[in-house]
């Protein structure tokens, strides 16, 4: 186990997390913001990407677990935005949990698990302009937009808004 939160642990996923990570990363709906569900190739080599940060980074996104079923995926990585390295919150959950509070949380124990085990001095979020549930999630986590820029992805240009958030933000609230 990474983190523990009031209703979820956080820890690393592994190839048995599969079939859960298929319920996230393949479902139109909740991958709207991704311009639409991953295929099995793209599944899987999602999951080796969070594996190989886990081992170069000793961090990525961890499997949310809510009473020991995994039901979404948050944590912490190094991402791009405008040429900077970042470190950024990342949080996708199952669209059957949505709404209950979850992404906030899990994401809050994450920025805080940045700022006292990296070190950060600002934790960032990249998200598309259209995907107001992150915006809101990123907002309640302190966070406020900072940049704005486009992301090439899966054939797409993605405009995108960088909010972020830093120690001293969080020492004044």
């Amino acid at each position: 186990m990474i983190l523990r939160t009031p209703r979820l642990t956080l820890d690393e996923m592994s190839e048995a997390d599969l079939p859960s990570l298929r319920r996230i990363l393949q479902d139109l709906v909740t991958m709207t913001a991704y311009e639409g569900a991953f295929d099995e190739e793209e599944t899987r080599a999602w999951l080796e990407r969070m594996r190989a940060r886990y081992a170069s980074d000793g961090f990525g996104l961890w499997a949310a677990r809510l009473e020991g079923e995994m039901v979404g995926q948050c944590g912490i990585t190094r991402q791009k935005i405008e040429g900077d390295e970042v470190l950024e919150v990342g949080y996708l959950f199952r669209r059957d949990v949505w709404g209950r509070g979850l992404a906030t949380e899990a994401a809050a124990a994450a920025r805080d698990w940045a700022f006292a085990e990296l070190d950060a001095d600002r934790v960032w979020a990249k998200i598309r302009d259209t995907n107001l549930a992150s915006m809101n999630v990123a907002i309640r986590l302190g966070m406020t937009a900072r940049r704005r820029f486009v992301t090439h992805y899966r054939g797409v240009d993605m405009p995108h808004l960088g909010f972020a958030v830093g120690r001293e933000d969080l020492r004044r609230s």
